[in-house]
């Protein structure tokens, strides 16, 4: 048995959702199914509520397209039938309730939390009922029954052991296909509609594939799996064929949105492979995620970028030596649910830098000084402020370890380019260098590290890969010897002329 999961662009189209009919169907095993909202609905929800919420009555417009946007998909690929009017008058019913939910926030001008998750709801509930119909055999299962949160730190955490629980009971006899909306949950206590956050019906896919033990998790998407690099910035990026659940966590948590971050622990927990794959390219390879992994001889697998980056550093005199300083201002910040994903410290202590979000750079200098207001009263802590319009980089591999050179290459290509490093830290795995930059130094920093890890070998052996060039006989062998590497990393088809 094995969980495929198929995010919005999958099911954003006519084209695309027969695509992922053909996919399922073509599985010759028990499987789960679960898929996001249709694309752009997520956003439309939310921004249609904002607007009734606001007395803006133009929300009926946006909520008219919602209703056109899903009555047009089942009448152009649900055949005209008893299926296609079945199937209608559950949408019809559920668009029926949206617009309450939308006239009674008009009404009132207020829009909560709980409303707000409710209506965001309704765009897995919808889509999932429609690729329930399209795909012959499927069984739509209600994951609100299922999937379930408990309240932590003003956020819905999910309940592990109750949803693990629930979800074997829910599938201890599994159909051809079973049809699950991603992303929904409901609370454990009050029985409130919740959600795993956005792009939480990757979470929902792992959660499920890891409580049954399923032979493979695969995430159906866009792309054709991790690559070197983003390749919207950078050119000549190319896929990743192979990747480990560190390698991949890593990338993820640095702005390589190609899986949701917290996709990864339940299945890598159970070592249960990750394929990532794309719905507009099934027959490409895609990229797996596994525990071990062909080593290869890459020092890096990939590189990330985080682009709205504030930098808070806490500094003074009367940090040196003083035990609990870190625990105070962590501690400040996760009261405050300010998620941290960098920190660099200087060894005299005298100061701690952490990044964090743009959005939330005010608000965490706000608490920060707050708590050190003594200390900075008396000197010892100066006034915590945000240095802002940064990037954060980071380079990921497993094979960094233990190789010599990697970080000054790293900084002397850098440095040669005359691009300033603001903080840097690397953790003892070594799997990861962070650094931060200006904003508007990214492009150029992702570029020329690009080139410096990756691109260097591939100039080199273009013309041959390409079968447009020749080379003199004492260089035949060495590039033969270069082959196979090349095709395994890159599926690259190597054409030597002597």
């Amino acid at each position: 048995m094995k969980v495929m999961k198929f995010g919005g662009t999958s099911v954003g189209s006519v084209n695309s959702i027969l695509s992922v009919k053909q996919i399922v169907e073509a599985v010759e095993e028990p499987v789960i199914v679960v898929v996001s909202a249709l694309g752009g609905i997520t956003d439309k929800l939310i921004n249609t509520s904002q607007m009734a919420a606001k007395g803006d009555a133009a929300y009926e417009k946006e909520y008219r397209e919602i209703v056109n946007r899903h009555i047009e998909m089942v009448y152009t690929v649900i055949p005209a039938g008893d299926a296609r009017t079945v199937l209608l008058d559950k949408v019809n019913e559920l668009l029926s309730e949206l617009k309450d939910i939308f006239q009674g926030i008009y009404l009132i001008k207020d829009l909560s939390s709980k409303t707000s998750a409710t209506i965001v709801s309704y765009g897995e509930r919808l889509s999932s009922i429609i690729v329930a119909s399209l795909i012959k055999g499927a069984v739509w299962y209600d994951s609100r029954n299922f999937i379930k949160t408990e309240k932590k730190h003003a956020k819905h955490i999910l309940d592990s052991e109750l949803t693990t629980r629930l979800v074997k009971e829910t599938f201890r006899e599994l159909p051809e296909v079973a049809l699950v909306p991603g992303f929904i949950s409901t609370d454990k206590n009050s029985g409130e509609v919740t959600n795993l956050g956005r792009g939480g019906s990757d979470y929902t896919a792992s959660v499920i594939a890891a409580a049954l033990n399923a032979d493979s998790l695969e995430i159906w998407t866009d792309v054709d799996g991790f690559m070197t690099a983003d390749p919207r910035v950078i050119s000549t990026a190319y896929t990743i064929n192979e990747l480990s659940y560190v390698e991949a966590m890593e990338l993820c948590n640095f702005g390589a949105k190609v899986v949701y971050p917290p996709t990864i622990y339940p299945v890598c927990h159970k070592n249960i492979p990750i394929l990532i794959k794309n719905t507009f390219n099934p027959q490409g390879e895609g990229t797996i995620i596994k525990q071990e992994v062909n080593s290869g001889s890459k020092a890096i697998k990939g590189i990330s970028s985080i682009n709205d980056t504030s930098l808070i550093t806490v500094t003074g005199l009367g940090m040196v030596g003083v035990i609990g300083v870190n625990f105070r201002i962590f501690k400040a910040l996760a009261q405050n649910g300010i998620s941290v994903f960098m920190v660099s410290q200087a060894s005299s202590e005298n100061s701690t830098s952490i990044g964090v979000r743009n959005q939330d750079a005010a608000l965490a200098c706000e608490v920060l000084n707050e708590e050190f207001s003594k200390e900075i009263e008396m000197g010892e802590i100066s006034p915590v402020v945000a240095e802002m319009n940064l990037a954060t980089i980071a380079i990921v591999g497993e094979n960094m370890k233990h190789t010599p050179g990697i970080a000054g290459k790293l900084f002397g290509t850098l440095g040669r380019n005359g691009i300033s490093v603001i903080a840097c830290a690397q953790g003892a795995s070594e799997t990861n260098i962070s650094f931060v930059v200006e904003s508007k130094s990214l492009r150029k920093s992702l570029n020329v590290i690009h080139d410096s890890f990756f691109l260097s070998e591939y100039q080199v052996l273009n013309l041959f890969i390409c079968g447009t060039g020749t080379v003199g006989g004492s260089l035949i062998e060495q590039i033969r010897c270069q082959q196979q590497r090349l095709m395994q990393e890159r599926g690259l088809k190597l054409k030597v002329v002597a």
